[in-house]
């Protein structure tokens, strides 16, 4: 990869992290409509918004023989199944996260997933972890205890919000498929159920879609815009830098929360808050200097095989 590749590299990563850090604005703006019925427009739209991208890209015969083969193979169904039904889960989380004044309590999900992805791989893939990465679990898991107490129960947004995306990345390493024709699967087979769930509203009359104001309904028509435009860019960006850079990269999303709840939305951030997050930061910072000692030397091992 040339520096002129890793650099636009960068930018978008830094451009995707960045749409996904403020978020939260975009779901307060959706304040008075039910984190239900966002996450049920925000599949409907984001499929539709995906199948025009494919249309628009050239990737539709892609898509479908994709889907062709996924029919075909019974286990791939399943990880596809389950991948869309994590991500679901973890979208309406978030969404009644932000719009319940939990901002702060969801940007530290979002902090302890890298460590979730490194733990899932060590049970279920059976990878094995450093020196470095055990003791970087030690800090975060003090974190979580601080909060536990201080809260007098289980931060449950911030570990939902963890294992939800943890169990999606999961599900995902077990589907090779193209990055937009992924999005597309994902969100066509929860389509059915959210548009069934929309129709529900409708029929009992608590819809908001159609029936508050023309801003309500843009907002949840571009929310399918605002799912899949960042993660697009992500994935231009995964392309062309090294991981190690993008696990830098992904802390901004949810610094951007963290400072969005509390010097925008003035959620209280204590002593406990700090102190909590004072253990996960320094658990990702360690966890982040061996993940790229490693990476680094996998890079020198390659490099003097090929001079060899």
């Amino acid at each position: 990869m040339n520096q002129n590749g890793e650099k636009m590299g960068v930018m978008y990563a830094s451009f995707s992290y960045l749409l996904w850090g403020l978020l939260p604005i975009y779901w307060k703006l959706l304040d008075g409509v039910g984190a239900d019925e966002i996450l049920a427009s925000r599949i409907v739209w984001s499929f539709l918004f995906m199948v025009v991208i494919l249309l628009i890209t050239r990737k539709w015969s892609s898509f479908m023989v994709t889907l062709k083969g996924l029919f075909q193979n019974k286990k791939q169904l399943v990880f596809l199944t389950t991948a869309s039904l994590l991500v679901s889960c973890n979208w309406f989380i978030y969404i009644w996260a932000v719009n319940h004044n939990q901002i702060i309590e969801a940007s530290m999900g979002y902090y302890i997933n890298p460590l979730v992805s490194v733990l899932l791989g060590m049970i279920v893939l059976k990878e094995k972890l450093t020196a470095a990465q055990y003791v970087s679990f030690f800090f975060a898991f003090v974190g979580v205890i601080i909060l536990t107490v201080s809260y007098g129960m289980l931060p449950w947004i911030s570990l939902s919000l963890a294992f939800t995306f943890g169990f999606y990345g999961l599900a995902k390493k077990m589907i090779k498929v193209d990055s937009s024709v992924g999005l597309t699967l994902e969100t066509m087979v929860v389509t059915p159920i959210a548009l069934i769930y929309i129709l529900y509203l409708v029929s009992q009359g608590m819809n908001t879609f159609m029936t508050v104001s023309l801003k309500t309904d843009l907002l949840l028509i571009l929310s399918g815009a605002a799912t899949a435009i960042p993660l697009l860019y992500f994935a231009k960006g995964a392309q062309r830098i090294p991981l190690s850079m993008l696990g830098y990269i992904q802390y901004l999303a949810p610094t951007i929360s963290l400072l969005l709840g509390i010097f925008v939305f003035g959620e209280h951030f204590s002593s406990s808050h700090f102190i909590a997050f004072s253990f996960i930061w320094f658990a990702l910072l360690i966890y982040s200097l061996s993940n790229a000692k490693f990476l680094k030397r996998i890079k020198q091992k390659k490099e003097s095989r090929v001079g060899a």
